[in-house]
């Protein structure tokens, strides 16, 4: 009696887990690439260019945070906030994978400091989270926010900023609405007593004033005579 089959049997196993060995390491190669280089470019509060020693422009996109868009309220501040803190110098970045947009996702680090921590301590960005499943312990940023909150540091001077993965969904309403004719606003003005923002019935935030908060205006000049502006996330 043979065991040719119990033998042939076995190297394939013994090969199969070679494969899957090789392949988890070269994928936890790829999610763990280091890029060291200068910071040559700074497009939002978020999103950094980096210049490698072999002069490759590897374009970032920070990971764990989610800073207001440039042409929203806090936009061009959390900007220049990271530029202070990363322009012209040498920073370190440990890429987990690229996102949507084809940009390098993942820490960046200069001396040691999480910059992406120091965004949010400075009240110039949201924790951001990339899964649904939440971890049972809050995340440095997510405990960064908080006491950001708390002591109304940057964006958090507003009683209520507009995230912005809100803003950028009621920039695409807005693009919807704007492919028909908008419908006449029936209802009456509503002005937030806190941030001094009014909105009008059509306003993505129309409904999410507290009603502590609100107060009624029959009239958008009513409203500017009082002191409050327009929601600029309203469709124009």
């Amino acid at each position: 009696m043979t065991d040719e089959p119990d033998k042939a049997g076995r190297v394939r196993q013994a090969v199969t887990a070679a494969l899957l060995a090789t392949l988890l390491c070269l994928s936890a190669t790829a999610q763990q690439q280091t890029i060291t280089g200068k910071v040559v470019g700074v497009s939002d509060g978020e999103t950094i260019t980096v210049l490698d020693a072999d002069n490759r422009r590897h374009r970032v996109r920070l990971m764990g945070i989610d800073a207001p868009e440039i042409n929203q309220d806090f936009g061009r501040r959390a900007k220049q906030s990271l530029s202070d803190l990363v322009f012209g110098k040498t920073v370190t970045v440990t890429s987990r994978k690229k996102d949507k947009y084809g940009r390098t996702l993942g820490e960046v680090t200069l001396d040691g400091k999480d910059i992406s921590l120091e965004q949010v301590q400075r009240g110039m960005a949201w924790a951001y989270h990339y899964s649904a499943i939440r971890p049972e312990e809050p995340t440095p940023e997510e405990l960064a926010e908080e006491q950001a909150r708390k002591e109304r540091r940057g964006l958090w001077a507003d009683a209520s900023p507009v995230p912005p993965w809100e803003f950028r969904e009621s920039g695409k309403t807005a693009k919807a609405r704007r492919a028909k004719p908008l419908a006449t606003a029936t209802g009456p003005i509503i002005g937030n007593r806190n941030s001094k923002i009014y909105h009008l019935p059509n306003c993505p935030d129309y409904s999410k004033v507290a009603e502590r908060n609100r107060v009624p205006f029959k009239t958008e000049a009513e409203a500017q005579a009082t002191g409050y502006r327009k929601a600029r996330n309203c469709p124009q």
